[in-house]
């Protein structure tokens, strides 16, 4: 009887309680509009949301609870809650800068009331933008009887995609070198089958009319890595290689740096293990490799970090391989995950140095994760050089959303790789097909010698990760302002074309287990049979069409914004989370 009178009281506690819980929803605003990305967060607790692209937010919390809102370069607001359920915020500039004092690993702070020199947008206090990027030249239509094939390695990243979104919502003008179109398409998920049989992705294929040139076919590529569920995955040896320098001490770097990791920590196992190592004017190890169940450990550890100092960043990757190395798990996922801004400017810094480095430590067997963070000094150049280099992958993090997108929703992707040394070759049917271009990979491409060399590095494919790569072709009798008069070739041979009638192209692929040396081949034949676009296809198309836009591609062909967004104004498909419904948002804004 004392048992059932004391669960009664526990349930109509809960109950109680739960009706206590309501939905607190709003808009933030600053005197030029609603505010995308700020964050709110219940004080004293670990529930918190963001603001979505109009500046409207949703979160549960009980009356009486403060609501925190931040924002970088905007004053904090907390607002308690009272009866209304709608709580509308208007934040206010914050005028003052911080002039940072370096003393080893800590900082001291010191207010200034001046801001000259400093221009805001959005909310944004820039003083002045040393953001580097690597120069790309847009890949342009080849004969395949000239060039026949068509070589380059995939790319999982997506940092450019998260980058973008984040300079249109504070406003700024984004660099046309900052655009990859790959890495924008490959930021979201498509409905690409999981792989049947014993290798570790599908391939998909598509052929459509293209929508911004109806003289032209669009091909589509993808590959989907097979997933595997967190409690399956190998045991994890983790170094976290963190930058604390005075480069990162502005809120949008290690404040949220460390915020992200800790969605990381809460998600590992007792027989995972992580260690932390730092640098700044010099590199030292701040935790050893400990278990994933002392979770308490760990995250002290992190929530110690201060920044402070110049940055060695060679010798902060020396030291954190060297961490890895010694306790490396054999058969397991042995990762370092490097989190900086990217300025190196104490020892080996140069982006030639930096590759030279990273190419002796992939050696290792132990993988790399790069994840960039903040603006203004954010050297996306030399930590795409770090991520190819060093079997890994490269991600930009400018909010908590696209944290948990990395950390959470991509967790096994992000940190556990299924297919090293991925290379893609497409052989062209002349009798089909006048001209190609591969849009986008402009730094992944290959000679076509490469693609049978098992000791060229590629890229590296993650659990459920999808990759997907596009060409435009022109076919056979059409007539193109982008086709140029070749000279007359002697020794080309077509004298077998004819068994071939039916046959697009053929595409094939060469890969290696992540513990494998040789590389195992794949074939696949696309047929010259142009079909209705399927919704991926669609959203794919806008994506590379926009991004296309962004960096005044030459072969957009007048196309407006209108024409993105009338590619994704009907079904979109799948979209879990959102990222699809958010870029549309996104071209709105845009436009």
């Amino acid at each position: 009887m004392f048992k059932k009178l004391f669960y009664a009281m526990i349930l109509l506690s809960s109950i109680a309680l739960a009706a206590q819980q309501r939905t607190i929803t709003g808009v933030v605003s600053d005197e030029s509009g609603p505010l995308p990305g700020v964050t709110i967060v219940v004080k004293g607790t670990t529930n918190g949301t963001e603001t979505d692209f109009d500046g409207k937010y949703s979160i549960s919390a009980t009356q009486g609870d403060v609501l925190v809102f931040s924002f970088v370069g905007m004053k904090t607001v907390e607002e308690k809650i009272k009866e209304s359920s709608v709580i509308n915020i208007i934040m206010k500039s914050d005028n003052l800068l911080e002039e940072v004092v370096v003393a080893a690993y800590g900082i001291s702070k010191r207010r200034k009331s001046s801001v000259s020199k400093a221009i805001r947008i959005r909310g944004y206090n820039q003083v002045e933008n040393k953001d580097s990027y690597a120069a790309r030249n847009e890949n342009i239509f080849k004969s395949p009887v000239n060039f026949p094939l068509s070589t380059f390695s995939i790319d999982v990243d997506k940092a450019s995609y998260s980058n973008i979104r984040r300079m249109i919502n504070s406003g700024q003008k984004i660099p046309k070198e900052a655009v990859k179109v790959e890495e924008m398409i490959n930021y979201f998920d498509y409905n690409y089958p999981q792989p049947k049989g014993k290798h570790p992705f599908s391939i998909n294929t598509e052929v459509v009319t293209t929508p911004w040139n109806k003289d032209t076919q669009l091909v589509r590529i993808g590959l989907k890595g097979k997933e595997y569920k967190q409690e399956n995955l190998p045991a994890s040896n983790l170094t976290f290689l963190i930058d604390v320098s005075g480069s990162m001490s502005g809120q949008n770097k290690l404040p949220l740096l460390k915020s992200a990791f800790k969605l990381l920590v809460n998600q590992l196992r007792e027989k995972d293990k992580v260690g932390i190592v730092v640098y700044a004017g010099a590199a030292g190890v701040v935790l050893k490799p400990t278990s994933g169940n002392e979770k308490e450990t760990i995250l002290e550890a992190l929530n110690q970090l201060e920044a402070g100092g110049s940055t060695a960043g060679g010798e902060g990757i020396e030291l954190a391989y060297k961490l890895a190395k010694e306790n490396y798990i054999k058969d397991g996922n042995n990762r370092v995950i490097l989190a900086t801004d990217g300025d190196f400017n104490v020892g080996a810094s140069s982006n030639t140095e930096m590759e030279e480095l990273i190419e002796e430590k992939r050696k290792s067997g132990v993988f790399l994760s790069v994840l960039g963070f903040g603006y203004g000094n954010y050297q996306d150049d030399k930590l795409e050089i770090l991520a190819d280099k060093g079997n890994g992958n490269h991600a930009y993090i400018d909010t908590m959303q696209e944290a948990q997108k990395v950390f959470g929703k991509e967790f096994g992707g992000t940190l556990y790789t299924i297919a090293k040394d991925v290379k893609i070759q497409v052989e062209f049917n002349p009798k089909k097909v006048q001209a190609y271009r591969l849009i986008g990979y402009e730094n992944r491409l290959l000679n076509d010698e490469d693609f049978v060399d098992d000791t060229k590095d590629a890229g590296e494919l993650g659990s459920g990760h999808t990759v997907t790569a596009l060409y435009e072709v022109i076919p056979v009798g059409v007539k193109s302002k982008f086709l140029k008069k070749l000279p007359k070739l002697k020794y080309t041979q077509n004298k077998q074309l004819d068994s071939f009638n039916d046959e697009l192209l053929t595409v094939k692929f060469r890969y290696k287990l992540p513990k494998g040396t040789k590389s195992i081949e794949l074939v696949k034949i696309v047929k010259n049979e142009v079909l209705a676009p399927t919704n991926d296809m669609n959203f794919i198309s806008a994506v590379a069409l926009f991004g296309m836009q962004l960096s005044k591609s030459k072969f957009k062909n007048n196309s407006k914004i209108e024409d993105v967004l009338s590619l994704i104004e009907g079904e979109i498909g799948e979209d879990k989370g959102g990222y699809k419904a958010e870029f549309f948002r996104l071209v709105k804004t845009y436009n």
